[in-house]
């Protein structure tokens, strides 16, 4: 399981995206993620975007979006999912900072 979240703070831990992959596999911890203001803590087993870096972004929406996709490619490769059964291409965003594409009669975006 690959898990995405917003923490709002507390206990030490500033307000911040979250990401972790159940059970984690080996190597993860060591993964290059986007962008550079994210990070994994070994306390939490889990990957940390601080939310300020989100707000103060020129692009809050694109360093959102590429946390959330390539920490999903780093848990899903190293946990060798089957991402080509799992995956629907045609609405994926790459890490490149790439729109997604959405198909005519899907509901989106139209």
């Amino acid at each position: 399981m690959i898990s995405h979240g917003f923490w709002p703070g507390g206990n030490g831990v500033e307000a911040a995206f979250y990401s972790y992959t159940a059970p984690e596999p080996a190597g993860l911890d060591q993964s290059q993620i986007e962008p550079r203001a994210a990070f994994y803590s070994k306390d939490m087993k889990e990957f940390l975007l601080p939310y300020d870096a989100v707000r103060q972004s020129p692009s809050p929406e694109t360093a959102l979006m590429d946390f959330l996709q390539s920490t999903y490619e780093a848990g899903a490769n190293l946990a060798k999912w089957d991402r080509k059964a799992l995956e629907r291409q045609d609405t994926m965003r790459s890490v490149t900072g790439s729109s997604p594409t959405i198909r005519k009669g899907s509901g989106l975006g139209q």
